[in-house]
């Protein structure tokens, strides 16, 4: 879509960044200036909306937002909500409407707790762990196109958080994500010193032992600043997961191709929960989504596609054959 095609080709991909074995390319350019719209941490830092399960009973996949503000507010696709009767994550962007009660869409990321531990949610600063939102992402795209709602396989997404738990030794009570986060807690703040933004920054392009595994692009400087330490504990949770390889930084080569790769991936929009629309991103080798309000994009994320043991992909990328052409070199 001309969208997503807009804002990629209004894109300056930065010199990159190395920290231990992640790579983070500012992606510069945009509008500068206010949003026009809340983040979910300040709206609920100023008491000026609320999330809550839908019932007394509650139900796993759905949340209500209630938007007291008269502006509207963003949320982020895998932004994290704690407390109530179980965690979760949002399952995609939102821009929830001023003044209204909305229900969102979410997944569960604590799966051995099913009881109140308090009436409502709070934020909290992280987002799902990069390779899981890119295989929700996937499956959230899968669900619009086939029986038009925003669910991911909840399944796959605790076997994630399982996974990842075992890989790096978490102990939850309640198989909670954010346990993971926080033993992992001294590690990340490390990452998030260490990615400062940069004037004009409007997203970044991550790379971990060399491979691109994600990005994130929004509608202005301001709002990136406010949401990148969630971004970076993101990707750097996979960082600190991912065996230390003797690889050289990935190169922009490998960034303006990934870039590539967005661009021509198939796009189709979904009226939006709140407002706007739903873009969904889906290639051969990229998955991802978009929120599109007005004719600009809110916020555009994507990713690499995992590959699910046993499936076959035929060729190579461009972005795979440029990352072996460096090995090569």
């Amino acid at each position: 879509m001309d969208h997503i095609k807009n804002v990629l080709s209004g894109l300056e991909v930065g010199d990159p960044i190395a920290f231990r074995n992640m790579t983070l390319f500012p992606l510069l350019g945009g509008e500068s200036g206010t949003a026009g719209y809340l983040t979910l941490d300040e709206a609920l830092a100023n008491e000026a909306a609320e999330v809550t399960e839908t019932s007394e009973q509650g139900s796993v996949p759905e949340l209500r937002f209630l938007n007291k503000s008269n502006k509207p507010v963003f949320l982020l696709d895998g932004e994290e909500l704690v407390g109530a009767k179980q965690d979760r994550i949002l399952n995609l962007s939102i821009l929830a409407p001023a003044g209204e009660d909305i229900i969102i869409p979410v997944s569960c990321v604590e799966s051995g707790r099913w009881r109140h531990k308090s009436a409502k949610f709070k934020s909290s600063p992280r987002t799902h762990f990069s390779k899981g939102r890119a295989r929700k992402s996937e499956h959230v795209s899968m669900s619009l196109r086939e029986r038009g709602n925003r669910r991911s396989n909840q399944g796959v997404v605790w076997d994630d958080i399982s996974a990842k738990s075992e890989s790096l030794g978490a102990v939850s009570r309640t198989e909670a994500m954010a346990d993971v986060y926080e033993q992992q807690k001294a590690s990340l703040d490390q990452f998030v010193e260490h990615f400062a933004t940069a004037d004009g920054q409007i997203g970044a392009l991550f790379a971990i032992n060399g491979e691109i595994v994600g990005i994130d692009i929004f509608d202005n400087a301001e709002t990136f600043a406010k949401l990148s330490p969630k971004l970076v504990r993101s990707y750097a949770l996979d960082a600190i997961d991912a065996p230390s390889l003797d690889s050289s930084p990935a190169t922009k080569e490998v960034a303006e191709m990934f870039l590539k790769e967005i661009e021509v991936a198939d796009a189709a929009g979904f009226p939006a929960v709140g407002l706007g629309e739903d873009v969904r991103l889906t290639g051969n080798s990229v998955t991802g989504g978009a929120l599109v309000v007005e004719g600009k994009a809110i916020h555009l994320c994507a990713f690499p596609r995992i590959q699910e043991p046993g499936e076959e992909r035929g060729g190579q990328t461009a972005i795979t054959r440029a990352s072996n052409r460096r090995r090569m070199h």
